[in-house]
């Protein structure tokens, strides 16, 4: 879309050093854009490249040096600037497609108005789907599961039985909510499985990535919290509790009856431990392997978990473990001949 500068400053909030009338409409790097585009800078380290670019303007922080004539607008935050504008350039108004014929919708089933319902998707016996609710191609909606206005299901969702999912919520495809939590009690040789008859309930604003699953509590609810964004392949166990605006990246795997609190950055693959407590803003570097409670505010790494700083410094040591290794032997060595030489005398 076409927008002026002085538009495109209101939308961002922002103050703009510039030409007001002139019309921009697209949105790349700083490297790659011309006079008709948008850039940011985030990252200090490429303010190098603002002497020679020639976007139309870019969004910059409020104390970023430029170079003379180059049209900017100072803002917070420059890359939620440029996220706030490239939505509104994408965006387009919402076009409810009805049920296709192709789609099964059982008749005890609640749609909402202006629902979307793709072929092949599936919508359970007493399920109920809010307004604007869409249902990409492959979606299942079991018996008596709910699905709040203007979420959507991506392809090949599965929404089980019984299960809750709020406002505005996006799935991505693949993924799984209410499965059977992995319950077994030893028998014998074998093992008898442990009935889960709770639910897996997800808040509102909630984004959960492709191929990712959340199981089903014992007995109660697994609860996701409004605001939680998850990466692709993360693993939620039964009756786990995740607080509000939490971030879960890549392959995360969360052990069963967890609770994690509000605003936690869980790196890729962390692996968090059965029956424990991450306070409100923990951070955790990838990898880490958190198999105790962690007081709110700590930031860890490593395994197991431990002070970040501490982590990185023991980092460090490990590759000088052969040299130290030889410097300790080379030690022994002179002071078993000190000791010697010292009897002899």
């Amino acid at each position: 879309m076409k927008i002026t500068l002085a538009q495109l400053s209101a939308m961002v909030g922002g103050s703009l050093e510039g030409p007001p009338e002139k019309e921009v409409s697209g949105l790349k790097g700083i490297e790659e854009a011309g006079p008709q585009d948008v850039a940011f800078l985030a990252n200090p380290r490429y303010a190098k490249a603002l002497p020679s670019c020639r976007a139309g303007v870019v969004l910059v922080s409020r104390d970023q040096k430029t170079p003379e004539g180059l049209a900017v607008i100072r803002v917070d935050d420059p890359y939620l600037a440029y996220a706030k504008a490239l939505t509104a350039a994408t965006q387009k108004p919402y076009q409810p497609g009805g049920v296709h014929p192709r789609a099964h919708v059982d008749e005890s089933a609640g749609l909402g108005e202006g629902v979307t319902v793709h072929a092949l998707a599936y919508v359970g016996p007493r399920a109920r789907l809010g307004d604007r609710v869409v249902l990409h191609p492959g979606a299942h909606v079991g018996e008596g599961a709910e699905v709040g206005d203007d979420s959507v299901l991506h392809a090949n969702v599965t929404l089980y039985h019984g299960c809750k999912i709020g406002k505005r919520c996006i799935i991505h495809g693949g993924s799984v909510i209410g499965a059977d939590g992995y319950g077994f009690v030893p028998e014998g040789e074998g093992y008898f499985k442990i009935p889960q008859i709770g639910i897996v309930q997800i808040d509102d604003d909630v984004e959960i990535g492709a191929l990712c699953t959340v199981d089903r509590a014992a007995t109660g609810r697994t609860w996701i919290k409004s605001g939680v964004k998850t990466d692709n392949m993360v693993h939620v166990a039964h009756n786990c509790v995740i607080g509000e605006n939490t971030l879960l990246v890549a392959q995360v795997g969360i052990s069963g009856s967890t609770k994690v609190g509000r605003h936690v950055i869980l790196g890729g693959q962390v692996g968090v431990a059965g029956h424990i407590e991450i306070g409100d803003n923990v951070q955790a570097a990838g990898g880490t392997g958190i198999i105790k409670s962690v007081p709110a505010g700590d930031i860890i790494g490593g395994v197991p978990a431990m002070p970040h700083k501490l982590w990185l410094r023991t980092s460090g040591l490990v590759k000088r473990l052969p040299e130290l290794l030889e410097r300790l032997r080379s030690l022994e060595k002179r002071l078993g001949r000190d000791s010697l030489e010292v009897k002899d005398k």
